[in-house]
């Protein structure tokens, strides 16, 4: 009997022991949350994070009516229908989110799905805007933060929230695009890359106003490198020309960003080099992974078609490559999840940097 009573003290003894372990072994993967975020391995995460920009950084905010990002095969590889993103599947916000160790947040459109969702931030990004009005006549970066102003007047976030969190600002060329479509000339582009960049030096400071105390800013992509540039030169080469208008606007935002950094010591304003990112995988075809990096995926049987579009019958008027996943580019101007997947780990680090309070 007494050999039986020890027995099962044993059992209980090793049970209690298993059950700590198994308790201490959570904590330390996936982690307890802090007053100000998440912490990992004893080191504190950032809390949310807030998303401003266009189609590369969208994950839903583009209105169905727009039918692009909400039709096949958009999304298809992630998750496995349309979603919004511009893309078969992930953005660039999922990638920066997924860094951070939490979930994208949820667009504003969306909102008011549940509170749960806003645990994560919010994003504000819209295919198709700019830092100023654009062709495609969508809320720019101005309205964006209007809305995110609204959301803390609301009180959906609070001044704790935002002590503990970053923003990040992507902006792809669309400003550039309507420069070009209202007939801009290059004498007239020398002047107009200041001004873009004065503005977004203007709205990262008002994002710090409102709280939030460090801020990413993606520099410009290769613009020359996208396929409908490219597809001029039957997908061979980058147009130079535009990719050095790129680079002036780079080195422009540069300089503002160093300001920016002078004239607050409590933040962090940094840039997020895309631009080196994006030439690194297709000057090495992601070191060999990419059987195609300046055509896109999905391509257009005539020029005035998009990657989604129908006719009346439902047929396509569209062509799918093969191997979505050997091609760097999707469409026209995004690159598939495949091209995120290559570009975002050169950021990561800066990411993480941007995260550290």
């Amino acid at each position: 009997m007494a050999s039986m009573a020890t027995e099962k003290m044993t059992k209980k003894n090793n049970l209690i022991i298993l059950c700590f372990s198994f308790t201490f072994l959570t904590i330390l993967v996936v982690g307890d949350r802090g007053g100000d975020g998440l912490t990992y391995h004893g080191r504190k995460q950032v809390g949310k994070l807030f998303v401003f920009g266009d189609s590369y950084a969208d994950t839903g905010n583009m209105g169905k009516f727009i039918e692009r990002p909400w039709s096949e095969p958009y999304g298809i590889t992630f998750p496995g229908k349309p979603t919004g993103r511009f893309s078969d599947g992930r953005v660039f916000t999922d990638f920066v989110a997924s860094y951070l160790n939490i979930r994208s947040p949820v667009p504003y459109k969306v909102r008011h799905t549940g509170k749960e969702l806003l645990g994560y931030g919010m994003n504000f990004a819209v295919g198709g805007s700019g830092v100023f009005d654009t062709i495609d006549l969508q809320p720019n970066l101005t309205i964006q933060i209007d809305r995110f102003e609204n959301q803390l007047k609301e009180g959906v976030f609070s001044e704790h929230d935002l002590r503990s969190s970053i923003a990040i600002v992507v902006i792809s060329g669309n400003d550039y695009s309507t420069f070009q479509a209202n007939g801009g000339t290059m004498d007239g582009l020398l002047q107009f890359i200041p001004r873009l960049v004065d503005q977004i030096k203007t709205d990262m400071k008002r994002v710090r106003k409102l709280g939030v105390r460090n801020i990413g800013i993606t520099d410009l992509h290769p613009l020359g490198c996208t396929p409908d540039l490219t597809i001029i030169d039957s997908y061979r080469a980058c147009n130079d020309s535009v990719n050095d208008m790129v680079d002036l606007h780079n080195a422009v935002l540069s300089a503002a960003v160093r300001e920016l950094n002078e004239g607050f010591t409590d933040s962090k304003f940094l840039m997020l080099g895309v631009n080196q990112a994006f030439m690194s995988v297709i000057n090495s075809k992601g070191e060999g992974k990419f059987k195609e990096v300046l055509k896109p995926c999905c391509a257009a049987l005539d020029q005035q078609f998009s990657c989604s579009n129908t006719d009346f019958h439902g047929k396509k008027l569209y062509s799918l490559c093969s191997d979505r996943r050997s091609s760097f580019y999707w469409d026209s101007v995004h690159p598939t999840q495949a091209g995120w997947a290559a570009v975002a780990p050169q950021i990561r680090d800066v990411v993480l940097h941007l995260a550290k309070f």
